[in-house]
């Protein structure tokens, strides 16, 4: 009984979180705002894109100029995300302010002269950096910063896609594949619902997804052994796409990298090989963000929850520009392209084994970046925030099933392994998944 009530534990409990909320809330309201402004901007980008489509042939040359300004003064920030998530781990030179302000231009070039991009990048590295920059204002020690940067990456991120719990969620899941580091929940919480508050404060608005199929039918927790059936093996080639792109966008990298030696010059290539798409495909559906167009015939984000709204060949076709995008060195992030491709893959294969197009839709819009940032946690959460909770058990069935098939692969290559995927995969602890691609070479050796 004495232990129960330990006032004395209690009180700096109470006092630890307290301070905790505090802290953060600064990081937060910083993160919201500035996310509030990325998304006003590429709002009024896109529009300028869809009206101006010369701007398309100017995307090389765009493509340059913000490869040529990372080069002069961008250093350290370059590394992104993959940046953020190692100081997390080992706290080093810290993350710079100017990632913020880079970040931001970058990612808006991107999209305004066609590039296909994301935008969940920008907003965790700003973040990041945010956070960063407060955290040394106000001389915070090493473990301190820790903190802040996870809470930094939860503000981006709850509060760019509006699921603020996600953000916390995803905050501490995408540091170590299997294992969440619990500290940093309060604040986290914390950092995401008070950005998702400010950026909403702003005025801005998010996509609305709707998903009709109902689930609930029978019961609350009813399912359909048919369908669970299908749903396994749509998971199962969710997985499969997003180690897919993962691998694909870093052998495109190595390319890059093996043809043209001068970084800030690779985006150029990039740009004339998407212009290239452009007219082979026959549609610029694909480029910027493709969550909605002015064009009610184009295949968006938005029209690929409906039966017809997709051809079966969409997720591809999105997926080869993002990767020719991204691995070029463009600047933005792959979190919509991979909800793009998922939803447009579910679409397709919900034609195929004759299941609920929008639901399957949704299922694939979770699972194949569950799959790519090795978060099935997050992404289930995810999935409720956005579509809603009737679908909570199939949402965790096509994300785990999804994440086991990606392997030991993401678009995080800094990420750690902390529990493995499947048994009797000899990896080192802690090994980061940019270090598992050598170990799997040295032991087949």
């Amino acid at each position: 009984m004495k232990r129960l009530l330990d006032l004395r534990e209690h009180a700096a409990v109470l006092w630890q979180l307290l301070r905790w909320t505090l802290l953060v809330v600064p990081v937060g309201i910083l993160a919201g705002s500035a996310s509030a402004l990325f998304l006003w901007s590429l709002d009024r980008v896109t529009t300028l894109r869809f009206q101006q489509g010369w701007l398309l042939f100017l995307l090389p040359v765009a493509g340059v100029v913000v490869g040529w300004i990372y080069h002069r003064v961008g250093q350290s920030a370059a590394g992104g995300n993959n940046l953020i998530i190692e100081q997390i781990h080992v706290p080093g030179g810290g993350v710079p302010r100017r990632m913020a302000p880079l970040i931001l231009g970058a990612t808006l070039i991107t999209h305004l002269f066609g590039g296909s991009a994301g935008r969940e990048g920008t907003a965790v590295q700003m973040g990041g950096s945010l956070a960063s920059a407060y955290g040394r204002l106000c001389r915070f020690g090493e473990e301190n910063m820790r903190v802040l940067l996870m809470a930094g990456v939860a503000a981006g991120f709850g509060s760019v896609f509006g699921t603020p719990l996600t953000g916390a969620i995803f905050a501490m899941e995408v540091l170590v594949i299997g294992r969440m580091r619990y500290d940093a929940l309060i604040p986290v919480l914390v950092a995401s619902v008070v950005a998702d508050t400010t950026c909403s404060a702003w005025g801005i608005a998010h996509a609305h997804y709707q998903i009709t199929f109902d689930a609930a039918s029978g019961g609350y927790l009813h399912l359909d052994g048919w369908l669970v059936a299908k749903v396994v093996l749509a998971a199962v080639a969710f997985g499969l796409v997003s180690r897919f792109f993962a691998e694909l966008i870093h052998a495109l990298q190595k390319g890059y990298e093996r043809l043209i030696p001068i970084a800030w010059l690779r985006p150029a290539l990039g740009g004339l090989l998407v212009i290239a798409l452009v007219y082979l495909v026959g549609t610029r559906d694909y480029l910027g963000l493709s969550v909605s167009s002015p064009d009610p015939k184009a295949v968006t984000l938005l029209s690929v929850f409906q039966a017809g709204g997709a051809t079966p060949w969409s997720w591809w076709w999105k997926l080869l520009f993002t990767v020719i995008t991204l691995g070029a060195g463009f600047k933005g992030g792959e979190v919509t392209p991979l909800f793009f491709i998922g939803a447009a893959l579910g679409n397709t294969l919900a034609v195929l084994l004759g299941a609920p197009v929008d639901l399957f839709a949704g299922l694939g819009f979770i699972a194949v970046f569950a799959g790519a940032a090795n978060t099935p946690l997050a992404c289930t959460i995810m999935g409720i925030e956005l579509f809603g909770a009737h679908y909570a058990v199939y949402f965790a069935l096509a994300c785990f099933v999804a994440y086991f098939f990606s392997g030991h692969s993401g678009i995080y290559l800094s990420q750690r392994v902390g529990v493995a995927k499947r048994n009797g995969a000899d990896l080192p602890p802690d090994i980061s998944l940019r270090e598992t691609r050598e170990h799997e070479r040295r032991t087949k050796e």
